[in-house]
């Protein structure tokens, strides 16, 4: 099985540098460019048999965009969606931090601010990625279209790193494809953070 694990394009959070997490904001006409670009070679470089998504908006214009460019239909599931980062969501960072400010000493099980804990969060990307690989016959290329946060979150639970865990990939640029493979027992990285379609 080859998955292709995808980041949405730019979004508009990021020009308002605001906290976005579960606030549903959509591509900028940046990111759907990028989004275009990323399912043109996606298209010419892989046969995907199967698309999942993210909920959120700039997860799905993305995801779209892959949909349009190779006909295969979108599986949206809300298990993909960024951190539940509860209130701080839509507010500019300065606020955010004034607001909201983290705890001192965070435990893997704290939750606050109406936010999920560390495993919470990684537990649902281990419910994603279990889904998706055992959902899938095993010769198949599934796209997964999702966040930075949630894809280290599915990078830990692809290499089986342990529950609480220090292991991260690097951040995930805009539609930045990370491309894994499975084959039997054995669990392969071969790209990461690949935006050769943006050059």
């Amino acid at each position: 099985m080859t998955l292709l694990v995808i980041r949405h394009g730019e979004s508009e959070a990021d020009i308002l540098n605001v906290c976005e997490g579960r606030a549903d904001f959509n591509l900028t006409a940046l990111g759907l460019q990028q989004a275009t670009l990323m399912a043109n070679w996606v298209a010419k470089n892989y046969k995907v048999d199967t698309i999942f998504s993210s909920t959120l908006k700039r997860a799905k214009q993305t995801a779209s965009a892959l949909s349009c460019r190779t006909g295969v239909d979108i599986i949206f599931d809300d298990d993909l969606m960024e951190w539940q980062n509860g209130l701080i969501a839509g507010l500019p960072r300065e606020e955010a931090l004034a607001k909201y400010p983290p705890p001192t000493k965070k435990y893997p099980h704290t939750a606050m601010y109406g936010q999920e804990s560390d495993i919470q969060f990684r537990m649902r990307a281990e419910t994603a990625l279990s889904k998706i690989i055992n959902g899938n016959p095993a010769d198949s290329t599934v796209a997964i279209v999702s966040h930075n946060g949630l894809i280290m979150r599915l990078f830990q639970s692809f290499i089986k790193a342990p529950l609480v865990s220090d292991i991260f990939i690097g951040r995930t640029g805009d539609t930045g494809i990370h491309e894994w493979r499975i084959d039997r027992e054995q669990r392969e990285i071969v790209h990461v953070n690949l935006q050769r379609h943006l050059e």
